[in-house]
């Protein structure tokens, strides 16, 4: 690079002591003399209750921090206060349970970044989990993301570990839909939208960020919920400008794979592993099956719906200079 590079981290966080490790990882990043750092930590609780620990952090880290208080239980919203905070020329999203990344994890996403001269590039999320998991879990690695490649293109994505290029014409102004941000699918309903609009999405296999899974969401229950809450997202995308036949044989399609996969489950019914796995992707396409019929996705946090044009974020923010 012959010029200097501005890049915003901006991690959204909801009650996670684990924000201080996530933060303190950062710390050791190899960032290069052309490149300005800022990390955004955009508290979504109801009170600003990272406040205090992230004032307390910043005068020990090595880059710029702001803090932004975006009240709402939403993550939407804290996404969106991440982008309207950000005024760099790249915008690195973490989530406040990824605990650790490499030293060279920066550098790595600008050499993809530069290389490919996409408009987002997405990296691994690494699950880390606890002895006390199931077994069959641990073996199977069920709660580690990557993108999926469709025709050799990576048509959506998550934003767990994703890097944006803010300039760009496909991710100036966009933003995470509100209401999807009580239900999740908000990622993927956005890095779908970007694709459509004509943005590339490119990958960096090695700057990979290790997330930590939470005791409550290492149980089978858990992962059915998130697959077919997953699989309504695709069909209610999938669906839209379809007529009548085609949804009608998209549904067919869905309920054929729904179907395979439940069958191929009895075949390995003695590896808890690999049945759980087909079990998992059979429910994925039953929760296809109905987002292509409308049914929206549950909401999950949040009593009431917010509107989507509600965009004035951040409420509170503050700077901190290293």
């Amino acid at each position: 690079m012959n010029r200097s590079v501005r890049i915003d981290i901006g991690i959204c966080t909801f009650r996670r002591p684990q924000l201080e490790q996530t933060l303190r990882s950062l710390a050791g990043l190899q960032v290069p003399p052309q490149i300005g750092l800022r990390v955004i930590v955009a508290d979504n609780d109801s009170v600003p209750s990272a406040r205090a620990l992230v004032y307390a952090l910043a005068a020990g880290l090595p880059f710029e921090m702001l803090y932004v208080h975006c009240p709402a239980s939403n993550i939407s919203l804290a996404r969106n206060a991440c982008l309207e905070a950000a005024n760099g020329d790249f915008l690195i999203f973490m989530d406040d349970d990824q605990e650790v990344v490499s030293s060279d994890w920066l550098t790595e996403f600008l050499s993809v970044a530069n290389a490919s001269g996409a408009d987002a590039v997405l990296a691994p999320v690494l699950a880390i989990y606890d002895a006390a998991a199931p077994r069959w879990m641990r073996e199977g690695d069920f709660h580690s993301t990557y993108p999926t490649l469709v025709d050799g293109a990576i048509r959506t994505g998550y934003a767990g570990n994703t890097l944006l290029r803010l300039a760009s014409p496909v991710v100036a102004g966009r933003r995470f839909s509100l209401p999807l941000g009580r239900c999740g699918g908000e990622d993927t309903d956005y890095f779908t939208r970007l694709h459509r609009a004509g943005g590339r999405i490119a990958y960096a296999p090695d700057a990979p960020a290790r997330e930590q899974v939470p005791a409550a969401r290492a149980s089978f229950r858990w992962l059915a919920m998130r697959r077919f809450r997953s699989g309504q997202t695709h069909g209610r995308l999938a669906a839209e400008g379809r007529s009548p036949p085609a949804l009608a044989r998209e549904s067919l399609l869905a309920l054929a794979k729904a179907v395979y996969c439940l069958s191929a489950a009895l075949l390995f019914i003695a590896s808890t592993s690999n049945r759980n796995r087909y079990v998992l992707r059979g429910i994925l396409h039953v929760g296809v099956i109905v987002g292509l019929l409308g049914v929206r996705e549950i909401r999950q946090y949040g009593d009431d719906a917010v509107p989507e044009e509600s965009v004035e974020v951040p409420v509170e923010g503050k700077r901190h200079a290293a």
